[in-house]
């Protein structure tokens, strides 16, 4: 018998590694395809647990160097994968002011992606985005908070941005704690709306995000990160945004889950971060004469939802989700007057993404003027300023302005016809909540027609 198992293993061995050689673009395949293998020699008894752990170090061994020798990737690299995007829109303004000038253009954002794994969970990644140049910014940078691009000036050459650049580290891999550390230009780490950031915002720092697996029912998350908001070369007191986040989610059963969470977001050295020294894109803020923010800015944000899932839906495939969820953002650095704080809530029937899926959505907003850095919300949300609202601030000048000091409801609708391609209709009806001039007609309506494929 012992015989027998000796052949077995050894002749299980270079199978493995030449399933090894033929799979070398597929990591994930060779993992799940021969660990399935191993697994059931083991319950035969064939094999003892540790013989089956030198059986998989030695598939392993085989798989890097097949892989290496099929991709000419270096041996501690187990895998690339590109993704990205390109999305089309048609985007309208109509005011109710009669001064303002209603205008119609066509924009599309473009992203591309690759990620590379390595062995002993590090992982690097960069992206690829269109975008336009921000005012304010230096060097020709690219706005924060948008990939678009519009259609104008004759076909000219459009500029592309590097929208990510990170490195990350994931030491921890248990069946209860899950986690690790990333350093770079990043996706942003952080569960929130875009009450509280643009859900394109990539911030640049350090970041570590960490799950821990209660039971099969409920984990606790924790998010913690510092960005860096400007570097300045005339002081060492450079403005940062620092934040952590703790969140739990449970799955109560089948068909019913929640989440809730509830973030500390301060900032360092605000008085450093003038319109003149980082890209002015939106406005809300008081601001003094030199153009630094009145108020600090140490913000407690709370956020709820819940999602049921109901068996089906008319023309939609799969379980039909409808969501209901809630945010609250107050800033203690402001006084009450200053309209320190913000919320929105909403409703959400299906989720888009898959074929044949569909989503149909409400929700209301309301931002303070200072809740929040006006540079981090939601960029299409705006009104019409029938004034300028701060001379300070160079981009306050009459016209539509997006950031705090905005309420409004926002509706979308949203159709999967395959699972790259969707298709969308959002709408804005907003007002600013303290007009510039006082009594003044700020309400704006704004629609977006998208189309996006993904890849």
């Amino acid at each position: 018998m012992k015989k027998q198992k000796s052949l077995l293993k050894k002749s299980i061995s270079p199978l493995i590694g030449g399933a090894a050689a033929s799979l070398a673009l597929a990591a994930n395949c060779h993992a799940q395809s021969s660990d399935a293998l191993i697994d059931k020699l083991v319950d035969k008894g064939i094999l003892s647990a540790n013989e089956a752990k030198d059986l998989r170090d030695e598939a392993d061994k085989d798989f890097k160097n097949a892989l290496s020798a099929k991709t000419g990737m270096p041996d501690w690299v187990s895998g690339y994968k590109l993704s990205g995007d390109v999305r089309g829109r048609f985007e309208g303004f109509y005011g109710d002011n009669p001064a303002f000038v209603d205008r119609n253009r066509l924009r599309y954002r473009v992203r591309v992606g690759l990620t590379v794994s390595m062995f002993d969970n590090f992982e690097a990644g960069l992206r690829l985005t269109s975008s336009e140049a921000a005012s304010g910014g230096a060097n020709n940078e690219g706005d924060p908070l948008s990939g678009n691009t519009t259609m104008q000036n004759n076909g000219s050459k459009k500029l592309i941005y590097l929208d990510q650049a990170y490195g990350r580290w994931t030491p921890f891999n248990g069946p209860g704690l899950n986690g690790g550390f990333t350093v770079g230009k990043m996706e942003n780490p952080f569960v929130f709306s875009d009450l509280i950031m643009d859900a394109d915002y990539t911030p640049e720092g350090l970041a570590g995000q960490f799950a821990y697996q209660l039971n099969d029912k409920h984990s606790l998350k924790l998010n913690a990160a510092g960005f860096v908001l400007d570097e300045l070369s005339t002081t060492e007191r450079d403005p940062w945004l620092l934040g952590i986040q703790a969140r739990w989610d449970a799955n109560w059963n089948a068909k019913f889950t929640t989440s809730m969470g509830a973030a500390y977001l301060p900032m360092l050295y605000r008085t450093t971060l003038t319109t003149g020294n980082v890209p002015n894109i939106q406005r809300g803020n008081a601001r003094n004469a030199d153009g630094s923010l009145t108020y600090h800015f140490n913000p407690f944000v709370v956020d709820a939802s819940a999602t049921y899932n109901l068996d089906s839906a008319p023309f939609y495939t799969g379980a039909f989700p409808i969501k209901v969820a809630a945010d609250y953002i107050n800033n203690p650095g402001a006084p009450d007057s200053a309209k320190n704080y913000g919320w929105s809530a909403g409703i959400q029937l299906g989720k888009a993404g898959k074929r044949k899926t569909w989503e149909l959505s409400y929700t209301y907003k309301w931002l303070g003027a200072n809740a929040g850095w006006e540079e981090l919300v939601d960029s299409d949300f705006g009104a019409y300023y029938a004034a300028a609202n701060s001379p300070a601030n160079s981009g306050s000048g009459i016209g539509y302005g997006s950031g705090t000091n905005v309420k409004g409801h926002v509706f979308k609708f949203a159709y999967s016809l395959s699972d790259s391609m969707t298709l969308s209709i959002k709408w804005f009806m907003t007002d600013l909540i303290t007009g510039y001039p006082a009594g003044s007609n700020s309400g704006m309506n704004r629609m977006q027609v998208d189309a996006v494929w993904k890849f």
